[in-house]
């Protein structure tokens, strides 16, 4: 009988409809060694240095306000254009077509020392409240067919800026990942009258295996199959396509489970856990995407320490990803962490 385990084997991904390789035999005990904690430099309140700090220089001679809250403005190298022509070429195998769209940053707060995990629940709601508004502006604009709001946290996911603060990348096509979940979330909703991620945390809620927190109206959890050694994903109990959608008592929900996730994160490893964090929801053509779900995805790199890292390398680049500890032991220790 297969044990899950201590058996290698493979999980599947219903959202992209691929694999990941679990060889929990490999790691009977993934914190083996010494746990190494790096000391963090302490962050100022205010950096005069910081390109993102109220009242601060920014490229191109652009100054910023004093703001006291979330501060949103257009990216100063952003990496899609308004104006793009949609025009497109083609010469045999080789496709290139326009991307027309439009870049921003958000800034969570004032003070440069702050990350979600140390923020307050209120100072948190105010930027589900930004991401909400900023998602509704963008999805009105025609010429808009999918707003990605994404965080990178950590020097070690190429954060070049301690300020805290994401970035969302509109454009006029439905990027790669959102695109595969879709056609797998809409084929479910067509064979099961159901949607998939409403089932599936459902199934989480009875399992209780990978669940790291939970409120009336999300659940964070180490999916089953998890690539990312302490990935998580953020799960709404009921249908919700977009940010837009939430009432004010889900996105103090949202915010709650938010600050749950990367405290927890934090406190794993006692350090400033990096990650790269998105919300994926319905495109914004016009159409009503009943299938899209919104929720997010956390993809932390640490395996074992402040300085242990997963690469994805060798057999994961050419071949499938891999993972030692499973998804289920991942969750307990995040559990435990605690808030």
């Amino acid at each position: 009988m297969l044990d899950l385990t201590e058996h290698p084997h493979r999980r599947f991904n219903p959202l992209t409809r691929e694999w990941v390789l679990v060889s929990p035999h490999r790691t009977k005990r993934p914190w083996q060694g010494q746990v190494e904690k790096v000391p963090q430099a302490q962050q100022p309140r205010y950096d005069p240095d910081c390109y993102l700090c109220p009242g601060n220089s920014r490229a191109g001679g652009h100054r910023n306000p004093d703001y006291s809250a979330t501060f949103v403005f257009e990216n100063d190298f952003a990496a899609l254009m308004p104006g793009t022509p949609l025009a497109s070429k083609s010469d045999g195998l080789l496709i290139a077509e326009g991307e027309p769209g439009l870049c921003r940053v958000i800034c969570f707060d004032p003070r440069h020392d702050l990350t979600l995990a140390k923020m307050d629940s209120a100072s948190v709601r105010r930027v589900v409240d930004a991401w909400a508004e900023q998602f509704a502006e963008l999805a009105a604009r025609p010429e808009i067919g999918y707003v990605q709001i994404f965080e990178n946290r950590g020097a070690m996911m190429g954060c070049s800026n301690p300020h805290p603060h994401c970035q969302i990348w509109a454009g006029a096509s439905v990027p790669n990942e959102p695109a595969k979940e879709l056609a797998s979330q809409a084929a479910y909703l067509e064979t099961h009258a159901h949607t998939l991620l409403c089932d599936y945390a459902a199934q989480e809620v009875a399992a209780k295996e990978r669940i790291v927190c939970e409120n009336e109206s999300f659940l964070s959890v180490v999916p089953f199959w998890a690539v990312w050694p302490f990935e998580t994903m953020v799960l709404s109990r009921r249908p919700i396509t977009g940010l837009d959608e939430l009432s004010s008592a889900v996105r103090d929900d949202l915010a709650e489970i938010l600050r749950g996730t990367t405290a927890r994160y934090d406190r794993l490893f006692d350090v400033s856990f990096p990650y790269t964090m998105g919300f994926h929801q319905r495109p914004t053509d016009g159409g009503p995407h009943p299938e899209a779900e919104l929720h997010a995805h956390f993809y932390p790199p640490l395996l074992r320490s402040a300085t242990v890292r997963k690469f994805m390398v060798g057999y994961e680049m050419l071949a499938t990803p891999q993972r030692d500890i499973t998804p289920e032991a991942a969750a307990a220790r995040l559990r435990e962490a605690g808030a």
